[in-house]
């Protein structure tokens, strides 16, 4: 590879390009932006030293992506129009390609330069839309704007491929698709650069290793850390990211420009009459999230949203990693979430009855609240330019455990992920023992009797898999005796009359049903009583039946109660030989009563497999009511109700 060999025009210290593709070349002496022309060299001005950081990054380190090398020799430093800096990395591979290495809040992006076909061109800045999808842009998945933005280029160290004004102003557009598609519109140039690539983790492009840069000690005055309101001292938790900072000691919203103060104005006092429960600086890890990086409390804020004229309050607290980048720990009516963003472009949304809802990694989210969010007040540092009024409208989805938020402002849209954490969780995470005990119905707590209902109902479908499968092993029922028998007119209405029936075989461990019928019983009755002897030994077996039948008109409409057959069931007898006594009372005990007698075998009555259905379905039963009420609270929250 050839590399051009000159001296800084300014400084003439001596500097070089090494690679083709580079333009600018930041001199390491003068700090001036030398950039390579046809004929000369061109200082184009003086760069400001880049931020002080705890990126993973530095010029010089060597990574391989998609199976080819690269090398990290340049960085520029960008500004934000509301405050906040990202670093954009230069990699040179070795196959030619020529790549950038986006870092922003602890994540990274591989773009590269991508051609627009000559019949196409990009919408203006003007004209693009948050949500939009540029349909122009090639890529394997369509990209649509999730950011519009001015940046200004402040600070750059080593070689860029591109002529770098020190200072100068840039309208962008970010853009997302699935599978972590990415991509970047520069505005810049005319027409503007596309950049299509993908976002990456360290592990991805062979960096998995790189650990966090230890932050040198810092050179600005005692003075500069001091609070310009009251002198009280300040130390930043992450002086390379941080916008804004609190002071503790005399309740100020402070500017930070690269470790200087600048006081705004005082904090009006947090209409949220509850403290923040963790502190700033207090450190926690959780085991299934960032795989258990520790992260550190940097920022709290108190928000709020307005319904139907009720202001309600909630906690965020913002977390840092250099590694991981930031994440929010929420806290509302003494419940809890973590929270971590999600590339937008995995979010659909869609409205269904006049609601919306919306789809993620495979689950259905059910809109909960539409509200602005509104910030009330806020401790310690953020990275972002925050200002007590601020609003943005926010949008929540439930699926319990998780909660799936938008946060909608003129320029950008962004999609979050809440995890609901027990208390317990949050007290091992942060060793604040004793946290106050949820209220209410968060509206992602997931319900903790689900068991009981699956396992409830799985046992009633085994017992209905049992009983089916019982049948054919029991065998079928069997007539063991039946015949027609008249009893003769009684002398009177209490003397009973008896009669035997013929010897018939009854078999073991099946049950018995003994049925009568008298269809001659019309508005009277017929009171039996069936003795089964068993001729080996004469012991007794007494069973009774009673038959009723009345019936009538009254009002016009016919009625009718009682019936005129019945039966009655005893459980298994010995196996033998029996005869059956029958002694009987009726209404009309002039007449004579003539009946029909049945004696039957193994008949599936179902009063076990009923008593045993509905035994085991108590549970179940129970465990249904109490998710009905518990669902039943959740949605009353919600500002688009439901049960």
């Amino acid at each position: 590879m050839s590399v051009l060999k000159a001296n800084c025009p300014s400084c003439a210290g001596p500097i070089e390009f090494t690679a083709g593709s580079t333009i600018v070349v930041v001199c390491p002496f003068c700090r001036s932006a030398v950039a390579r022309t046809d004929r000369k060299l061109e200082d184009l001005g003086k760069v400001a030293e880049i931020m002080q950081s705890e990126s993973p990054l530095k010029l010089g380190l060597s990574g391989e992506f998609l199976g080819h090398r690269f090398e990290l020799t340049g960085r520029a430093q960008l500004k934000h129009e509301k405050g906040g800096f990202w670093d954009e990395w230069y990699a040179t591979f070795s196959n030619g390609w020529v790549g950038w290495l986006a870092e922003a809040q602890g994540k990274f992006y591989m773009t590269f330069y991508q051609p627009i076909p000559q019949n196409l061109a990009v919408p203006s800045f003007e004209n693009l839309q948050l949500g939009q999808f540029v349909n122009e842009i090639p890529s394997k998945t369509p990209l649509k704007v999730v950011e519009k933005g001015i940046a200004a280029s402040v600070a750059a160290d080593g070689q860029i491929p591109y002529k770098l004004e020190p200072n100068e102003r840039s309208s962008y557009a970010d853009l997302a698709g699935k599978e972590n598609a990415f991509g970047t519109i520069d505005y810049s140039f005319s027409p503007p650069y596309v950049f299509v690539g993908q976002q990456v983790t360290l592990k991805d492009i062979g960096l998995g290793n790189a650990k966090p840069a230890e932050r040198e000690a810092r050179t600005v005055s005692s003075t500069a850390m001091s609070c310009p309101n009251c002198a009280g001292p300040l130390e930043l938790l992450a002086p390379d990211k941080t916008e804004r900072v609190t002071c503790p000691f005399c309740n100020s919203l402070l500017d930070v420009n690269k470790g200087n103060l600048k006081f705004l104005h005082a904090l009006k006092p947090s209409p949220d009459a509850h403290e923040f429960i963790a502190p700033i600086g207090a450190e926690g890890s959780f085991a299934k999230f960032c795989d258990g990086e520790k992260l550190k409390i940097i920022g709290a804020m108190v928000r709020s949203v307005t319904i139907d004229g009720i202001k309600y309050f909630w906690h965020e607290y913002l977390l840092y990693n250099p590694k991981v980048g930031f994440r929010w720990l929420v806290h509302s009516d003494n419940h809890w979430n973590f929270v971590e963003t999600v590339n937008p472009a995995e979010v659909e949304t869609t409205t269904l009855l006049g609601h919306s809802r919306a789809k993620y990694d495979g689950k259905n989210f059910r809109i909960f609240q539409d509200a602005p969010a509104q910030v009330e007040y806020v401790k310690g540092e953020f990275y972002w330019r925050v200002e007590q009024g601020d609003q943005v409208r926010a949008v929540d989805y439930v699926s319990p455990p998780l909660m799936l938020s938008q946060e909608i402002d003129a320029n950008e849209v962004n999609w979050s992920v809440g995890h609901y954490l027990t208390n317990d969780e949050v007290e091992k995470a942060f060793g604040v023992p004793d946290l106050p005990k949820p209220r209410n119905v968060a509206p992602n707590q997931p319900f903790t009797g689900g068991f009981y209902i699956k396992a409830g109902f799985a046992l009633l479908a085994l017992l209905l898999v049992v009983a089916i499968f019982m049948i054919p092993l029991g065998g079928l029922s069997s007539v063991a005796y039946s015949e027609n028998i008249t009893l003769q007119p009684m002398s009177s209405i209490s003397a009973a009359q008896t009669v035997f029936t013929k010897p018939f075989d009854l078999k073991g461990n099946r049950n018995v049903q003994i049925s009568a019928n008298a269809q001659s019983v019309n508005n009277s009755w017929v009171a039996l009583e069936f003795d089964l002897v068993d001729e080996n030994n004469n012991l007794i077996e007494s069973v009774p039946v009673d038959v009723e039948y009345y019936s009538g008109v009254e009002g016009g409409e016919s009625w009718t109660e009682g019936s005129k057959s019945q039966d009655a069931t005893v459980s298994a007898v010995p196996a033998g030989k029996y005869v059956m006594r029958i002694q009987g009372t009726w209404q009309d005990w002039q007449k004579p009563m003539p009946v029909t007698v049945k004696v039957e075998q193994n008949v599936m009555r179902g009063v076990n497999f009923c008593g045993a259905f509905l035994l085991l379905a108590i549970v179940p039963v129970l465990a249904l009511i109490r998710k009905f009420s518990f669902e039943s609270k959740r949605w009353s929250e919600s500002m688009f109700g439901g049960s």
